[in-house]
């Protein structure tokens, strides 16, 4: 399986999907989702998990820090800017709803882009491809994701971008 994100220059995602963009939701939140294609998905394949996370978010926050979480994705393209509109696939909270972010659960359960406070971090894009759907709430954390893929997860594909202060 493969998962590609053709926005990305040089390995680098570019101003606008995060903090430096134009499109910034409560408490400064980027909201402009970045766009991505699935490909080679294995056979029984009925859903897919996505986590956009930033590891190197521990230097700063003290946690690894998530900007997007999906479940129950069935297509394998997402546009710019879907986390606004979709409602084919569920969204789970982001690191925004967080002592530091300030946000509820419910209002970041949508795409919240890049914003390092420190120095260059490198961002996770993780898409898993699922035997079944998971049925997860609107506004799931990451722990009920993590959880319900055990034991149906068929094959994973990541990119890492950057993203600069």
């Amino acid at each position: 399986m493969k998962v590609s994100i053709p926005v990305l220059e040089n390995g680098v995602i570019p101003d606008r999907y995060g903090k430096r963009g134009s499109q910034l939701g409560k408490n400064d939140m980027p909201t402009l989702s970045l766009p991505f294609e699935i490909s080679d998905a294995p056979a029984g394949t009925q859903s897919f998990a996505v986590v956009f996370d930033d590891k190197d978010a521990v230097t700063a926050a003290g946690f690894v820090w998530v900007h997007w979480l999906i479940a129950d994705l069935t297509r394998t393209s997402v546009s710019e800017n879907d986390s606004q509109s979709a409602q084919d696939y569920t969204q789970g909270a982001n690191s925004w709803a967080s002592v530091l972010g300030g946000l509820t659960a419910e209002e970041a359960a949508c795409y919240g882009g890049p914003a390092p406070p420190n120095c260059l971090h490198r961002y996770d894009f993780t898409v898993y491809a699922l035997d079944c759907k998971l049925n997860l709430p609107h506004a799931f954390r990451y722990n009920e994701l993590h959880y319900a893929m055990q034991g149906h997860i068929l094959a994973q594909a990541t990119v890492t971008g950057t993203y600069d202060v």
